[in-house]
């Protein structure tokens, strides 16, 4: 039996403080014995000067990742609706000295960016928690670029959900899977 069907959709998409201080916790002791974000984030297709939204970004574990690939000319948004989030990812850019990282705290859908800002999306390890994904997917259409790219993660679902989700949106064409991901491009 799938998590979602054995507990069902959560009341709301933002974590305890709780929860959010045992995920950072678990999060660097995975990152510290199974140092993959760096293997993973290659396969993204992120290229110098590019705009990337991390969007759902937890403590900025991809987030300073994707911030070394676009380089100096690039852009970073890091977005997330946990307070401690966006603290995490202020404190990480403080620490590197960041300068192409911007923080965005959100309440809803609404990411506040502008239309068409973004080659890449990235939806990593959050999108199992969204309750209306059609209405999440087209924020995150709205801000792609044309031709811009999505990359979406399972997290804590079946693939068949995740796919199930984007396809009945309307909104996106998956493009690529792999046991990793999915990679779509905007209708």
């Amino acid at each position: 039996m799938s998590l979602i069907r054995s507990v069902g959709r959560r009341k709301t998409e933002r974590m305890s403080d709780r929860s959010f201080r045992g995920m950072m916790v678990a999060f660097k002791v995975v990152d510290f014995f199974y140092p993959h974000i760096n293997k993973r984030v290659k396969k993204f297709g992120i290229e110098e000067g590019m705009t990337v939204v991390d969007y759902g970004c937890g403590p900025g574990r991809y987030t300073t990742k994707f911030a070394d690939l676009v380089g100096e000319k690039g852009k970073v948004y890091a977005i997330d609706i946990h307070e401690m989030a966006i603290e995490a990812v202020k404190k990480k850019i403080a620490k590197h000295n960041l300068t192409n990282i911007e923080p965005v705290l959100v309440d809803s859908y609404d990411s506040t960016l502008p239309d068409g800002v973004a080659d890449l999306v990235c939806a990593i390890d959050m999108f199992w928690i969204i309750n209306k994904p059609t209405e999440f997917l087209g924020e995150l259409k709205r801000i792609a670029r044309k031709g811009g790219t999505l990359v979406v993660d399972d997290g804590h679902q079946p693939r068949s959900i995740t796919k199930q989700n984007i396809l009945d949106s309307g909104l996106w064409d998956i493009v690529e899977e792999t046991s990793d991901h999915l990679k779509c491009k905007p209708r």
